[in-house]
């Protein structure tokens, strides 16, 4: 059955800001690391722990699932349905698709016990993880299990410039505060390069990956660091012509999209959202053709896989708050 996406309008996304979260007090416990204080971390594996109070879980008869803001979330509900309805089948819950509009939106959601199940961008994930209590669990990968994205650095091939040294002075799109390949890592990795951002270049926030390509084949920027994996996908629906861009820069491998569960679902309601993703063949569906190169969804551990992240973000200075999300 058909069931249309939930459109989050940005009067509806500011008032769902300004909605009390729902929290019983700060956890007591030994630990919570950097996590918010309304959650506890007893085993150290630096995600929330599941309430231990059987009146704290939740099992809803509808869950909803969020995917990553993007420029066209109407694309995007079409793209997940599939999928959707395998986890509607597994799980013998309604499943609804909320189409985000931003970051912060889509980790209070969460933070809400609005959102049940929802995919975070690389950068975003540690703050989901820390303020919303996400659960990072999957991620995309190939039918190997391999799985990741590199930084770009895009420029006009007319533009004259040929290597990082040629960005002194020039504006360059970086796409959010919070974004892993969009802006913390090029300001981690580009010093290295002789390249300090807003120092040697001016740094112009575009919003988007998506933004920032636009915006440098339409000579609004210089250049912009994008993600790999976007500017792939945005190259095969023609939204722009690969001719006319060039790369200048290439980054090592990241981890790509975090899937989650909230941490306070249910464990036999978990288990289940889990069997859906592992057990969804994407391929020959609308998801599998728009993400090439990845057929299924492998198990990740936010510990482990999203340590490279931590690092970048803690050479940035990154603290996990709402204002540094804003």
């Amino acid at each position: 059955m058909t069931r249309p996406a939930l459109r989050l309008t940005c009067a509806a996304a500011f008032m769902a800001m300004m909605l009390p979260a729902v929290s019983a007090g700060a956890a007591e416990c030994s630990n919570r690391g950097s996590l918010a204080n309304i959650y506890c971390d007893e085993n150290d594996d630096l995600v929330a722990d599941t309430p231990t109070d059987p009146d704290k879980l939740l099992n809803p008869d509808t869950l909803v699932f969020a995917y990553t803001p993007v420029e066209d979330p109407a694309i995007y509900a079409d793209i997940w349905k599939p999928f959707i309805e395998h986890l509607e089948k597994v799980t013998g819950k309604d499943v609804r698709f909320f189409a985000v509009q931003s970051n912060a939106a889509e980790i209070e959601a969460m933070r809400s016990n609005r959102l049940h199940i929802a995919g975070y961008s690389t950068g975003p994930t540690p703050f989901a993880v820390n303020l919303a209590g996400a659960v990072p669990f999957a991620i995309m990968g190939s039918e190997t299990g391999k799985f990741g994205y590199t930084l770009q650095v895009y420029t006009r091939k007319d533009s004259g410039i040929d290597t990082m040294a040629d960005l002194k002075g020039k504006r360059v799109a970086h796409t959010s505060p919070t974004s892993n390949s969009g802006n913390l890592a090029p300001r981690a990795l580009f010093p290295k390069l002789g390249l300090t951002p807003d120092k040697d270049y001016k740094v112009v926030y575009s919003g988007s990956h998506d933004q920032s390509m636009l915006g440098v084949v339409a000579g609004d920027y210089d250049a912009a660091p994008v993600a790999s994996e976007v500017v792939e996908r945005m190259a095969e629906r023609n939204l722009y012509d690969p001719d006319e861009v060039k790369i200048i820069y290439e980054s090592k491998r990241f981890p790509t999209t975090s899937y989650t569960y909230a941490h306070n679902l249910d464990p036999a309601l978990v288990e289940k959202i889990k069997e859906a993703f592992f057990s969804f063949d994407m391929k020959g569906t609308a998801l599998g053709e728009e993400f090439s190169g990845v057929t299924k969804f492998v198990p990740i551990t936010y510990k482990e896989n999203w340590s490279v992240i931590r690092d970048i973000q803690e050479a940035n200075g990154v603290t996990y708050t709402t204002e540094n999300l804003k």
